[in-house]
């Protein structure tokens, strides 16, 4: 028991001992501050500070950090718009310096953030005022890069690095939203207009051309036709002659008299008329002077041809 109260006092030195040892999570290091004067940063692990004199200032998270953003700005033509926006940021290394900055420039997180938003609106609001509500739709990525490339240099001071900004909503006033909505209405009924008539256009100028290749085709096929038809009655009336010019020698060997023949034609022309007129009345001189008037004809016409 001696022994004991002799050294009492290490038992509270053994305390205040580890006291002094702290840990620092992983994605986050510490500021440590010396009767309020910056002395350092902790890193990652377990860690020592002097007991009762050396302070954890604050903890500084080096991980992505995200915050939604909604706000209003007015173009250049006094129509409201209103952004749905996520910005995403970090620290922008784990400098000792940069730590530093990013732990003494605010007194608190909420004063950075209030700084953050204020400073991605009024630039949203600055590249807005110079354009029309028309145009800003199509320009979702000119509006990100032009607060980027205004806000990073901001930011660094501050020991930020601004990550990305998502506009994920534009709306406007209602009024404008419908005037919007006819004007594109509109422009669909105009485009689909456009697209029947040169669809219309097409077919007629296709169906044209096709009846006037069916035209060429039925022309030629006509001509072709013709000038068969045409060698099928030469071809016809030779063979006719040659026939008849054998038939007329024969009757001439035997002493018979030639017109014997024009008769035969006069008999066989009448009887094709019957067989094949299908109905249709032909009218024909049968008398005995009518085939005799039939006769010279068709000799006039065989010395014409002969000729």
């Amino acid at each position: 028991m001696s022994h004991l109260s002799q050294f009492w006092w290490l038992i509270p030195a053994i305390i205040i001992f580890f006291s002094g040892l702290f840990t620092v999570n992983q994605g986050t290091v510490a500021v440590i501050t010396r009767f309020g004067k910056y002395i350092g940063i902790k890193r990652p692990g377990l860690r020592f500070k002097i007991p009762l004199i050396d302070q954890i200032y604050k903890r500084v998270s080096i991980q992505n950090r995200s915050v939604e953003l909604e706000f209003q700005a007015v173009t250049i033509d006094q129509a409201n718009v209103y952004f749905k926006s996520m910005l995403l940021y970090s620290v922008q290394n784990e400098n000792e310096e940069t730590i530093q900055k990013v732990a003494f420039k605010f007194i608190s997180d909420k004063d950075l953030m209030q700084a953050l938003v204020r400073t991605i609106e009024g630039n949203i609001r600055a590249f807005v005022a110079t354009k029309k509500q028309s145009e800003i739709l199509g320009l979702r990525r000119d509006i990100v890069e032009f607060v980027k490339e205004h806000v990073d240099a901001s930011l660094e001071d501050w020991g930020y690095h601004l990550q990305d900004l998502q506009i994920n909503d534009i709306t406007f006033d209602q009024a404008i939203i419908e005037s919007m909505s006819k004007v594109v209405a509109s422009n669909n009924l105009k485009a689909a207009a456009e697209n029947e008539g040169q669809a219309l256009l097409i077919t007629k100028t296709k169906a044209a051309e096709a009846e006037g290749n069916s035209i060429k085709i039925a022309a030629e096929a006509e001509k072709l036709a013709a000038q068969l038809r045409g060698q099928g009655v030469a071809l016809f009336r030779e063979e006719v002659a040659k026939g008849m010019s054998m038939a007329a020698e024969q009757m001439k060997v035997a002493n018979l008299d030639t017109n014997v023949i024009l008769f035969s034609m006069w008999t066989e022309a009448i009887k094709n008329f019957a067989e094949y007129g299908k109905g249709n009345v032909i009218f024909l001189d049968g008398s005995s002077e009518g085939m005799e008037k039939t006769m010279r004809q068709i000799m006039a016409m065989q010395q014409m041809e002969s000729k």
